[in-house]
């Protein structure tokens, strides 16, 4: 029997949601929904899809969310910065007894990085002489900062170099405590995401720098996840299971 096409509507219809609908026709997934500020998705109406891709904006995440749960549709989750919000979408998630995959990277280059930078810094906590250190640069529209991919990159760092117990997100006025990890930003022009952690010691240092080229990667990652997610119940972070994507992508 001929397998159904995916369905999917995109919330946000920027240039995250353009290359979403751009990449999707390339791989014979539908876009039968699209959904904006100017239009809004509403749980009283009938909705002709199987998953829902989530580029908006942070406050309108946890009313997706909400929305999603229950007209009982899945659910993939692109928007950052609501990381302080993350027990409660949890929460109607498992409520609602529906699927979404979330993450603040879905770009597959930045999954690899994530387990080179994994390595990177068990290496370096293991020689004492060695500090660390993360930088991200970003276009001068983005909202949320440090990215979310920076805090992810940090929460990486700290499980595995012991040496350090917090992060440091905002400019250092005085001398930095060697427990702080030093997560710094900025914004410039229409600088694509630029991620570098930093490895120091007096003998050298280590840059390792993950550089975006373009939205491909992030559109792909999330079309990739919403069929990985069809007809799943749970809450996922991409992070713990793109390799399984991968696998049946």
């Amino acid at each position: 029997m001929k397998k159904e096409p995916l369905k999917i509507a995109i919330l946000g219809y920027g240039k995250m949601g353009r290359e979403i609908e751009h990449l999707a026709e390339e791989r014979k997934i539908e876009v039968t929904e699209i959904f904006d500020i100017d239009r809004p998705i509403y749980k009283h109406e009938r909705h002709d899809f199987d998953v829902a891709i989530d580029f908006s904006s942070t406050d309108a995440v946890l009313k997706n969310v909400e929305t999603l749960g229950h007209i009982k549709k899945n659910l993939v989750i692109g928007t950052t910065g609501w990381k302080d919000r993350e027990s409660e979408v949890e929460a109607i998630v498992k409520d609602s007894g529906i699927g979404v995959v979330y993450g603040s990277n879905f770009s597959i280059g930045m999954q690899m990085f994530y387990k080179i930078v994994e390595r990177a810094a068990q290496f370096a906590n293991s020689v004492q002489d060695y500090d660390i250190a993360i930088h991200e640069l970003h276009h001068k529209r983005k909202a949320d900062s440090p990215s979310g991919t920076a805090l992810s990159l940090a929460d990486i760092v700290l499980k595995e170099f012991f040496r350090k117990n917090d992060i440091l997100e905002e400019t250092s006025h005085g001398v930095i405590s060697p427990h702080s990890l030093h997560v710094s930003s900025m914004r410039l022009g229409e600088a694509t995401g630029t991620h570098t952690i930093y490895i120091d010691s007096l003998a050298d240092t280590i840059e390792l720098t993950h550089r975006a080229k373009n939205r491909s990667g992030f559109a792909l990652g999330a079309l990739a996840a919403a069929q990985w997610v069809n007809g799943k119940t749970g809450f996922y972070n991409f992070q713990d299971i793109f390799e399984e994507v991968l696998k049946t992508g």
